[in-house]
């Protein structure tokens, strides 16, 4: 299954009626890391009246949490929550902070700003597009190396390492859907005179 994988976090403000809602976003790779995020957020940010969070760890079924922390039920973790998920990221951890600015915003209010500064701070992370890939060790002689070179190129597919001595060796990352595909017309560009060695697959 592929997946969007955070790269890098960011954070994200607005201002309602005088309330500030900070958003800070962190990739994690465990619950202890989110909740270690969590804590430092709320140290950062002692004096604020809230610091609701929600975070996604893992890929396949992954572990959901989240937290309204003293605002009305539903106002503010779960919508947070809601919002990643639908982004598709997958180990993250939102933390928004909000200073209270006098004025009440009541439950609609609340879950549009939560809203709002959680995606605020998702457009500015780096994420990146995580697929589940084969890698293969294809062995080739000279005069079959440019065919498989323009297949490869063609196909888009991640040559991670080139060598070269009697023969050449490519080490290529191919999506797992594709695979089959693109080793039969490497096998039927070559005659079959290409050695392809499958290996296990791997997230990248």
């Amino acid at each position: 299954m592929d997946y969007i994988k955070l790269i890098e976090g960011a954070e994200g403000e607005i201002v309602e009626k005088k309330s500030r809602f900070i958003a800070q976003i962190a990739p994690v790779e465990t619950e202890e890391e989110a909740y270690a995020f969590i804590e430092k957020i709320k140290k950062k940010h002692y004096d604020a009246r809230h610091n609701c969070f929600a975070f996604s760890v893992g890929a396949e079924m992954p572990l959901l949490r989240f937290s309204d922390d003293g605002e009305p039920q539903g106002t503010a973790g779960k919508p947070m929550l809601e919002l990643i998920q639908n982004s598709g990221i997958h180990d993250i951890c939102v933390v928004v902070t909000r200073y209270f600015g006098g004025t009440l915003l009541g439950t609609g209010g609340l879950v549009r700003a939560y809203t709002q500064a959680t995606k605020e701070a998702l457009e500015a992370c780096t994420t990146k597009l995580m697929q589940q890939l084969l890698p293969v060790l294809i062995r080739t002689n000279y005069t079959d190396m440019g065919k498989i070179q323009y297949i490869l190129n063609t196909r888009q597919v991640a040559i991670i390492n080139t060598e070269f001595a009697e023969d050449v060796a490519f080490t290529v990352h191919i999506p797992v859907g594709d695979a089959k595909a693109i080793l039969k017309e490497i096998t039927d560009a070559t005659n079959a005179r290409a050695q392809i060695e499958e290996q296990d697959e791997i997230f990248g």
